[in-house]
């Protein structure tokens, strides 16, 4: 006879919560859109966020990777709104959060160090200065840098105008400009005495189609 016997329960004892059927709903359209390598790993992300009510780690729409960048190394766009959802609520975040938040959507881990490398960071980091250099990275330009920016951090609707603040994006750029090294301070106020006045019109908001004109100077006098 065995030491132990299995319990059995009777589907009265058995409490099903009444919104299960929905959480696995929504867990399943969520695995569908963000697409991850490791479905066990970002499972276990996605339900340790909802517990303590956190964004999970979930792409807005179908993660594809996109045709423009340099690459295919394993970071998109789609990716980096995913962190931004993530972690954008917190201005200064430690470098071992956005590790553990990194390895769950799967992104190489070298490129997680060609980031902290590039942006000169240490234990932690302000996060939009994080998000400068990934976008950085992926882009062609520093005008498709900012643009990448705008689309992420702008307030407005996907596929709206994207605008951000004039005070954010002058930050975004400068932090750019250092990290170019070659553009001179005077440059850079010719760019940013054309885009205040813009904002000016525009209750103080830069939008792309803003440094995107003919008119502006270029964000980087080299690019054309």
């Amino acid at each position: 006879m065995p030491l132990t016997e299995d319990t059995f329960y009777c589907h009265e004892q058995i409490k099903v919560p009444p919104d299960l059927p929905d959480i696995l709903k929504q867990f399943t359209k969520a695995a569908i859109r963000t697409q991850p390598r490791d479905v066990i790993k970002w499972s276990a992300a996605y339900f340790e966020a909802l517990t303590k009510k956190e964004p999970p780690p979930v792409s807005k729409r179908l993660n594809m990777p996109v045709a423009t960048q340099k690459t295919d190394t394993g970071l998109t766009l789609n990716l980096l709104i995913n962190l931004h959802r993530q972690i954008g609520h917190m201005k200064r975040v430690k470098l071992d959060s956005i590790e553990t938040k990194w390895r769950v959507l799967d992104i190489p881990m070298e490129l997680f160090n060609e980031m902290v490398k590039r942006g000169g960071f240490a234990s932690s980091c302000d996060w939009n200065e994080f998000l400068t250099v990934c976008c950085q990275y992926l882009a062609e330009s520093m005008t498709k840098t900012m643009r990448m920016l705008s689309e992420i951090l702008t307030s407005d609707p996907e596929g709206g105008a994207a605008g951000i603040s004039n005070k954010l994006w002058f930050e975004l750029y400068e932090f750019l400009c250092v990290l170019n090294g070659e553009i001179s301070q005077v440059h850079r106020e010719m760019v940013k005495a054309y885009l205040t006045e813009e904002a000016s019109l525009q209750e103080g908001i830069i939008y792309p189609r803003n440094f995107e004109h003919k008119d502006c100077p270029k964000l980087n006098p080299k690019e054309f």
